[in-house]
């Protein structure tokens, strides 16, 4: 087993899948039931914002009720005993890596338990409902909007993901579709900078063919024994 002195982490829906956590987009393009245009775009909270504010209270209540499994801890784990540098992105809006005892993670795609003002441009964390309309805590307007990042807005913090891709000599992908960009190009990104690649996946992504290893299997299975190696190595 190589030794890694840099590691970028990419986490997708798979990895809360085991923990009850529904996948974002099924096959027929609904969330939850519901088509993506209307619950996951700026223009679909425009058209009818309670519906909106609705789905992201049930999808808030479910997170709170899920719990972390052994990925998430195995990943916590390996945040606190990995004495190199370690970046851990996830697409899922879900709080399970930091339950899981990861203290450092980078939400691309936004976060259920946090509310956003776009009023004064602050962010709360929110455990109840926003259908409502309550009053921001920083200015007092009623401006709040789920802090989640929906098609055809930009993820956040991406000038800070390339950086760590371009330093990365690993990059792992753990329960991504490999579907859904920029999150897809990343393999690509770390790969072009020399870093190795590799798949801990259910099944092959759409990805698949830029990684260097895939190993198939559950997250729980796969992650832990992953871990393993690294802080054994």
């Amino acid at each position: 087993m190589a030794v890694y002195r840099n590691i970028v982490i990419l986490t997708g829906a798979g990895i809360s899948a085991e923990s009850g956590l529904r996948t974002f987009r099924a096959d027929d393009g609904l969330w939850e039931d519901h088509p993506v245009e209307e619950v996951a775009t700026p223009e679909g909270f425009a058209r009818d914002p309670d519906l909106v504010q609705r789905f992201y209270d049930e999808r808030r209540a479910q997170v709170l009720a899920a719990e972390p499994n052994a990925a998430h801890r195995a990943l916590g784990r390996l945040e606190r005993e990995f004495t190199g540098e370690l970046l851990l992105v996830t697409q899922n809006i879900d709080d399970l890596h930091e339950r899981g005892g990861a203290s450092s993670v980078l939400h691309m795609h936004g976060e259920a338990l946090s509310a956003w003002c776009r009023a004064c441009d602050a962010r709360h964390l929110w455990q109840g409902t926003l259908r409502d309309g309550p009053a921001c805590p920083t200015c007092g307007e009623a401006a709040m909007r789920p802090d989640i990042v929906w098609f055809g807005e930009m993820p956040y913090q991406m000038e800070r993901i390339f950086a760590a891709l371009a330093e990365a000599d690993l990059f792992v992908s753990i329960g991504t579709s490999g579907a859904v960009y920029p999150a897809a190009g990343f393999v690509q990104q770390a790969a072009d900078h020399g870093a190795r690649t590799l798949e801990l996946n259910l099944e092959r992504s759409a990805g698949s063919h830029w990684f260097d290893e895939t190993r198939l299997g559950t997250a729980s299975t796969l992650v832990p024994q992953w871990v393993g190696e690294v802080l054994g190595a």
